[in-house]
């Protein structure tokens, strides 16, 4: 939020330059980034001076040109030439001396001396555009020279005045921050704690409550929770125009853009003391009044020229004869606004409940500096004020105009402060430092806060209503350290330690951070993706069904409605971003939670049994493996490849393949049957293939993807189960058997490696592949496999016969297994 400095020391007196409030704010709470000048003209028109032209000459070779001389108060004067046709002798003019920066928008350009047809020019004579305090661009700006001082700073004859922005964040739960006359407010707060004295904010003086009643009626048709007061008051004789200089400027300085006087007004006392308001033409609010009630399924184009529809959970404000006029909070309509032709209107100032607006907000996607205090939740106090003091400046800016009749005031229920009893034992105990009596009470009396009674350490206070994060005795207390500063509580010198055993949470994270420092040793790079997702990607998937997802209740939009059942669509969003920056190379892996729901258990507020949220680790390659390599030619990524990193990370853990099952299964999220290692109970551990070309498309992918999910949870406790022992080294040596087998072409190397190993399971260390074949001189239906057998006898070396007897009975079992013969 931008805070203006001059408008902030009219709440509050101080002499700390702008850097220094906003260290100072920045210490209680409201931390402050930028501070930035901001010039009533761009430039603040430095270099530039008021001269005298003293003569006045057609240049030779031109017939529109001039060479004049100007007297700009100091040393010799100037030669200019000058192609304005009112330029004459005797008129005071601006010039913009050697090395003046004139700004045009956002672009700038420096006056440098030069030669203009063949003439030297050292200088240049302003019109009102190209020093911006004009729109006259007809020619330069002459003035009367007896009346101006010659060689006077442009920027004291023109008045340019300069201000100092302040980028306060503001965190949630600060809603009363939301205003200048807030920040004032614990500007005031901090400024009394250092002085030790008490330091008084200043609000403008507003008219009086106007007697009588109200001419136009209005009626609230919704639970008083849903409007917990609504304020309002005719004002006639309006004459709508641009606003004057200072407001325009005060506006600008914000970030805002001047529309006209009464629309300006309103949003000056938003950002005044945080209350939002608005002025409804009184000719389209109609003869029947203003009815406050819920949407009923109409449409209305609000003032964004954005169209909605309405419904039964959106609060509105509409005309007695039932049209909407505004979306309660959150924007007016584009028929309800004032323009140069509104003579009356209905000014409102009210306030309406804060989930009741943020839902609406979300749902149309529309969000107002109305709507961002709305949704933090306002004071119905607040309201009286902030409707007397637009009603105060815009009587005072349209002299004609007057209050008709009274106020409508909507209150059924008065918020009344909340009660809060403060423990100074308490508080010394949380702090570890005890403040004295004498500050809490100044720093209490600061924050408006009002003690009530006193019964030995035990304060009862009464906290302002806008102060709606301070509800319990620990936020007086943090409300207290705040400002009081957190630097002034002192270490004790005593270091706590903990030497707790390292326990499972501990292990996994240690195991996570291993897997992740070898896969970015293997050349891939970590991301982060949203945990939010779209429930569009999961349209007519049936291995990602779309009734198994976590739906949001208030979705921020209508992209981000769901919680993620798969990494996999971050990854691509990262591969199709990267490719449009001309990255050939994608290795990517990312840890996350995926979340699933499961549609057979009952779905209530009062359980979580039927949602399942999976830690689970995800990785992605694509496109190049190998590229523009003097020693190895080009090479693209294939499934392979990804196979053999999923399989170190096992071998990382610790987790013997042999005591995983290797399977393939169909799956809509993959182009062919996918890869699948499970547990020998059937739980899936990880699976692998190729993005279908369906989902790429999508995401505007022209290159193979190939993904892998790991369970991470389940690989974790597999890997807390592995006992890592240590051996020696074998003294004996291994022994190599090739066989070339021919198999059914649907046989898999996993079914052939599952068949060996459970034949011999003492003595087989290993099985590879080092040959496939298939085609030519192959019987219909069948391939070849070579591969080569690995054994090994710890104690002894292997004799001749011990050898033939193990590859004989692999043999036989493959053949009565999967028909595997030898070639």
């Amino acid at each position: 939020m931008n805070i203006s400095y001059d408008l902030l020391r009219s709440y509050v007196p101080t002499d700390l330059t702008p850097e220094e409030v906003a260290e100072a704010l920045t210490s209680i709470g409201l931390e402050t980034g930028s501070v930035e000048e901001v010039e009533s003209i761009p430039g603040g028109l430095r270099g530039l001076v008021i001269g005298r032209v003293l003569t006045c000459e057609e240049h030779t070779n031109s017939d529109h040109l001039h060479v004049t001389t100007v007297d700009i108060g100091q040393g010799e004067p100037l030669q200019i030439v000058c192609g304005a046709p009112n330029v004459q002798a005797g008129k005071a003019v601006v010039v913009a001396t050697i090395g003046t920066v004139l700004h045009s928008g956002e672009e700038s350009f420096t006056i440098k001396k030069g030669k203009i047809r063949g003439v030297e020019s050292y200088g240049m004579l302003c019109s009102e555009v190209e020093i911006g305090v004009g729109h006259d661009n007809s020619g330069i700006i002459l003035l009367d020279a007896d009346e101006v001082i010659i060689g006077q700073p442009a920027a004291e004859h023109f008045g340019v005045t300069s201000d100092y922005v302040l980028e306060v964040d503001i965190t949630p739960n600060r809603v009363d921050a939301t205003s200048h006359y807030g920040v004032a407010r614990d500007l005031a707060a901090y400024l009394a704690q250092r002085t030790g004295e008490r330091v008084h904010t200043h609000l403008p003086e507003v008219l009086s409550r106007p007697e009588g009643t109200c001419p136009v009626p209005v009626s609230v048709d919704v639970a008083p929770e849903l409007c917990p007061r609504f304020q309002g008051l005719v004002i006639r004789g309006l004459k709508v125009t641009e606003s004057p200089e200072w407001l325009r400027r005060r506006l600008e300085t914000l970030g805002l853009k001047p529309i006209n006087n009464v629309v300006d007004v309103t949003n000056f006392v938003l950002h005044e003391i945080g209350q939002p308001l608005h002025a409804y033409d009184l000719a389209k609010v109609g003869t029947q009044g203003l009815r406050i009630r819920v949407g009923q399924g109409e449409e209305m184009t609000l003032l964004d020229q954005s169209k909605v529809k309405l419904t039964e959970q959106d609060l509105l404000i509409a005309s007695g004869d039932g049209a909407p006029l505004c979306i309660a909070g959150v924007m007016g309509g584009l028929d309800s606004g004032t323009t140069e032709q509104t003579t009356e209107i209905f000014l409102e100032a009210a306030n309406f409940n804060a989930s009741s607006v943020r839902r609406t907000a979300r749902r149309i996607g529309v969000s107002s500096d109305s709507s961002f205090r709305f949704e933090r939740g306002l004071d119905p106090n607040a309201t009286e004020w902030a409707l007397l003091r637009a009603s105060t400046l815009i009587l005072e800016l349209c002299p004609d105009s007057y209050i008709d009749g009274g106020m409508v005031d909507y209150y059924p229920e008065p918020a009344q402060p909340y009660s809060v009893t403060l423990s100074l034992g308490r508080m010394h105990q949380l702090l570890g430092l005890e403040i004295p009596e004498e500050d809490i009470e100044r720093i209490l009396s600061q924050l408006e806060i009002r003690i009530t009674d006193r019964q030995g350490d035990q304060w009862h206070l009464l906290v302002p209503r806008y102060r709606v994060d301070v509800t319990r005795e620990v936020d007086v207390i943090e409300d207290i350290l705040r400002i009081y500063g957190y630097n002034r509580v002192e270490l004790s010198g005593y270091i706590h330690a903990n030497l707790s055993p390292k326990g499972a949470a501990d292990r996994s994270y240690s195991r996570r951070l291993l897997l992740s420092e070898q896969l970015t040793g293997a050349g891939f790079n970590e991301i982060l993706c949203n945990s939010l997702s779209s429930e569009s990607y999961y349209e007519g998937l049936s291995s990602l069904p779309q009734d198994r997802l976590v739906q949001l209740q208030n979705p921020l939009s209508g992209e981000l409605n769901v919680l993620r059942q798969s990494l996999l669509f971050g990854g691509l969003a990262t591969i199709s971003r990267n490719l449009r920056r001309q990255q050939k190379s994608h290795y990517y892996y990312e840890w996350g939670n995926c979340y699933e729901l499961d549609s057979k258990m009952p779905n209530t507020a009062t359980t979580l049994a039927g949602y399942r949220e999976t830690a689970t680790l995800g990785l992605w390659i694509a496109g190049e493996r190998v590229q523009n390599s003097w020693a190895h030619g080009d090479e693209t990524v294939s499934p392979f490849e990804l196979k053999a990193h999923v399989q170190h990370l096992f071998d990382r853990l610790g987790i013997n393949l042999g005591s995983l099952a290797t399977t393939t299964c169909e799956r809509d999220i993959f182009a062919s049957p996918a890869l699948v290692w499970t547990t020998h109970d059937g739980r899936e551990v990880a699976c692998l293939g190729q993005v279908s070309s369906q989902l790429l498309d999508r995401w505007e992918i022209d290159l193979p993807v190939y993904f892998a999910s790991v369970n991470w949870a389940l690989l974790n406790t597999l890997a807390e189960r592995t006992k890592i022992t240590i051996k020696e080294l074998p003294k004996y040596p291994v022994v190599k058997r090739d066989l070339s087998l021919l198999l059914d072409s649907r046989t898999t190397f996993a079914e052939v490696v599952e068949i060996a190993r459970r034949t011999e399971k003492k003595l087989l260390r290993d099985v590879t592949l080092f040959d496939v074949y298939e085609g030519k001189n192959l019987p219909r239906g069948k391939k070849s496999y070579a591969i080569t057998l690995y054994l090994q006898d710890t104690e002894r070396t292997m004799s001749e016969g011990q050898i033939e007897t193990i590859m004989t009975k692999i043999q036989k079992n493959l053949l009565e297994s999967l028909g595997a013969e030898l070639r």
